[in-house]
Order: structure tokens, then sequence, then C-alpha cells
């Protein structure tokens, strides 16, 4: 029996710079209503969002330890029935360097994930017709005999609705169906869902970026099912493009409605008063959930949502047009892309400022998610520091492979001397985390990775990024950071 969950109380009459409301939001004692999570977005001096994100962050976790973790991001196939505008790495399946990675190259990878250490992978790939469940299936168990050590991370909510199409499961309902491919991939071994394919949940954006993608009900809905079998998952938002500021505020707030929904249906863990002190009555386990959001912003190389012209264009300048995403976009995602012509056709890219910005109101409004997530494989390793100070608690991953972000034209390399720097240098001790954000080591001794390192000068990240040129396969290493 778990108690009933109870969301923060907002205070909607105060303007969102008001420091009582923003102490009681950095405290965890009052919630941010979306009026006030845009007000903080369009108008707060980044000085003020970084002070409170940080101070929310530090009520939470400490002063002390902030976290990454080792893992490989493994794309299986880049096969993909979706016709993202914003992706490079998609294929339709008669390129020569369209792929579907054997078993024993997928066991390879994790192998040498594991040689080095590594807990997690972090599996996703195309939504490729031509796998049926079986496939999916036997990799899973067979990751699962080799590897029972390493942690299965695998299949975003968009794969998950393509899984249904595909595979045609029982159910009257969506959920049902969903959970039914659920039960079936957890039994074979996996754990837990990333929040890959989140992009931008308004429907006036998301239908005109990723066509073919599954819409934001079913990916909530995915989400929960997963809660509902009490796996945990993660949330995304990829921003900086055709949306308005409205729209990443919406996207927030719908990651922290569901996440109040599931806390509330499926439980904290917590036991009824008579016997929580009861030393033979075992504590359930705490039910699923979201445990991080993790949002980045678009990269425009090799795509053709990058092509767009850049806003301001000289005829916006002359005709003072406003931003079309913002005129389109609504607090409640009811936006319309007929409200204005130009809709879809600018480009608003986002650079370090409006990174920071971004992430430290998402840290303020998701005031229910443990981890908010830094994003330095797109932003680069210094800004990724400083986000450290912008409501980040997470580094993310010291990971051997990346070959999505970086198909868009970004690749950074760390390994993890490097990012034990980063952090130390940010004024915290380095943590090697797990997949549930549990710590499994701190660095504070002589043998840590960074303090092993004699003479920096000489220290050179070895850049793996190497693309096989072979059709059949993709041996690509690098070390980069994406979702996790």
């Amino acid at each position: 029996m778990s108690t009933i969950y109870q969301p923060l109380h907002e205070h909607p009459q105060l303007s969102a710079t008001d420091t009582g409301l923003l102490t009681a939001v950095s405290a965890g004692e009052a919630r941010l209503t979306p009026e006030q999570g845009l007000e903080l977005l369009t108008g707060a001096p980044l000085h003020t969002l970084g002070r409170y994100a940080d101070a929310r962050c530090r009520s939470i976790h400490g002063n002390h330890v902030r976290s990454y973790i080792i893992d490989r991001n493994i794309n299986y196939t880049n096969i993909c029935t979706a016709k993202c505008i914003f992706c490079a790495f998609k294929r339709k399946g008669d390129e020569h360097d369209a792929y579907t990675l054997e078993y024993e190259e997928l066991y390879q990878k994790v192998q040498e994930l594991s040689d080095i250490g590594g807990t997690q992978i972090l599996m996703q790939g195309g939504m490729n017709p031509a796998l049926k469940l079986d496939w999916y299936l036997e990799l899973l168990n067979g990751i699962r005999e080799r590897f029972p050590h390493v942690k299965i991370h695998a299949f975003s909510p968009p794969e998950l609705i393509e899984f249904v199409n595909f595979f045609d499961p029982p159910g009257s309902t969506l959920i049902d169906k969903v959970r039914w491919v659920l039960i079936k991939l957890k039994e074979a071994g996996m754990g837990s869902l990333p929040g890959g394919g989140g992009e931008i949940f308004a429907p006036a954006v998301r239908t005109k970026i990723g066509l073919g993608k599954c819409d934001m009900n079913a990916w909530l809905e995915v989400m929960y099912a997963a809660h509902s079998l009490g796996m945990f998952t993660s949330a995304s938002m990829m921003y900086g493009h055709i949306e308005g500021y409205a729209d990443r505020i919406h996207h927030m707030h719908m990651v922290r409605h569901w996440q109040d929904k599931a806390i509330r249906d499926f439980g904290t863990g917590e036991l009824p008063d008579a016997v929580a002190f009861d030393p033979t009555v075992k504590k359930p386990e705490t039910g699923g959930h979201y445990l991080g959001f993790h949002s980045w912003p678009f990269q425009p190389d090799n795509t053709a949502l990058g092509r767009l012209p850049h806003w301001p264009t000289e005829t916006d300048l002359e005709n003072d047009s406003p931003f079309p995403g913002d005129t389109v976009a609504k607090l409640d995602g009811s936006g319309t892309k007929d409200t204005d012509p130009n809709f879809g056709r600018r480009l608003r890219l986002a650079g370090a400022t409006e990174y920071l910005r971004t992430q430290a109101v998402s840290r303020l409004m998701l005031d229910n998610l443990y981890t908010i997530g830094s994003s330095w494989v797109t932003m680069g390793p210094h800004v990724g520091q400083v986000a450290l100070s912008y409501g980040a608690n997470d580094m993310g991953s010291v990971m051997m492979e990346e070959n999505v972000v970086s198909s868009a034209g970004t690749t950074y390399c760390l390994d993890e001397a490097v990012l034990c720097r980063l952090i130390r240098n940010a004024g915290y001790i380095p943590g090697q985390r797990d997949t549930t954000y549990d710590i499994l080591k701190t660095h504070t001794d002589s043998n840590s990775p960074d303090l092993l390192v004699k003479d920096w000068s000489e220290h050179r990240t070895k850049r793996l990024h190497i693309e096989n040129t072979k059709p059949e396969t993709t041996a690509q290493l690098t070390v980069g950071a994406t979702d996790s």
C-alpha cells in the first residue's frame, strides 16, 4: 500500500522572479506554473537562473558529489521508417551505408565496454520493419547471458510504438499493447528505457520535424506503461529549431504531469505506518518513474532542417516579424501551424547561453525529477562543466560510441580522466554511477583517474570515431554522451 503523492503547491499570483517564490521552489517547497516557467525562460537574468537552479540541485544532491557513467551507445541499425528532417543518421535501407549489426558484432561492442569497467549499454536504433520480435528477444537474452553485470538501457518510445505496429500484440488499448511488448523485452533482459525521440511534444512542431514518428500522447503512454511495470526511464527534449519558447515549457510541463501520475498511481515504495518499522516486512521496490531529464540544442549539419533560413532574415527585419515559432506556440500545446505562414520555415538555433537558460529552467520546473543531465556532447566539455552550476548534477557518459549526434557534425571526445577533472575543477567530487544514479565509487584519493595524470600537457583524449567504409558494418568508436 503506497502513500498518496501530493504535488507541490503553485502560487500563480506571483511573478516568476519573486525572490520568495524562487527561494521556495529551490527548496522544494513550491511549484512553478507554466506561465512562470515561460517568464523565467524568456526574461530572467542568466545569473538569477543559475543561482536558483544550483540551489535546487544542491537541495537534492548535496554540495559535494556530481556523477557520470561509463556506458556505450550502441545503434544496432540505422534503417528507419520515420522521416525526421533533423536526423542525419537514418537510412531507408537501400543505401550503401545502411546496416543492421550482427549479434556477434553487438556482443563484441559490449565486451569492449565490459573490458573498461562499463556498467550500461544504451541501445537504440532506427525503426527497422525487417526485424522481428524474436530478433530482439534473442539479442537481449544473449547480452544478459554473456554480460550479466551490464545493464541494458534500451529502446526509446518511438521504437516501442513501431514494435506495436510491426508485431501486432494483443490488447484493447495502446498501453495494453505496449505493456505486452515490454513484458517480453523485460523478461529477456531489458532493464530500463531511454528518453530518445522526445524532441518537442507540441503537435504543430512534432508533425513538422518528425513525420512518421509517434506523437506526444503515444510517447508519454509508452513511458507510463513502462512505469506500470516498475521500470525506470528518462525524458529528453531537443530544442533550438522551429519551436517557440512556450513549446519548451509545455514539454517540461507534460513530463512533470506524467511523473506526478506515475508516482501517484504506482507508488513511492513507502509502507503503511502499521508495518513500516516491522523488520520482517520487506520494503517494496519503488514504483517506476522518470529518473532524469536530458535536453540539448539541435545540431544542424547534414540535416534537411538545418538548411532552413536562420531567423531573422532581412525580410523578417524589414517587417519586424516575430519568430514564427513563438507566434504559434501555446503553453497548452494547442498552437496550430496556420497561425503564421512562415512557421516551419525559419530556424532559431540555440547557443551556449540559451542552453544554460533552458537547463536551469528545467531544473526549477521539473521538481519531481531526480536528475538533470549536462549535455557536453553537443555543447562541448567546458560549457558542459559550467552546466554543473546551472542545475545539472550529472555529466553524462564516458562512452565508447555515439553515432547519431556525430552524424550531424558534433563529435567531442573525453576520456574518464578528463571528465573527472572537469567535475573536480567545477568544485565537486567525481562519482561514477550506475543506471539508477546510485554512486558506485567516489574519486577522492590519489588513484582517481584524473589525479593519476602527472602531466596534462601530454594527456590527449584519443579520438576513436572511426567510420568503417564497408557497407555491411559501422565500426564507429567515439567518446561522447547522449541521453542516458
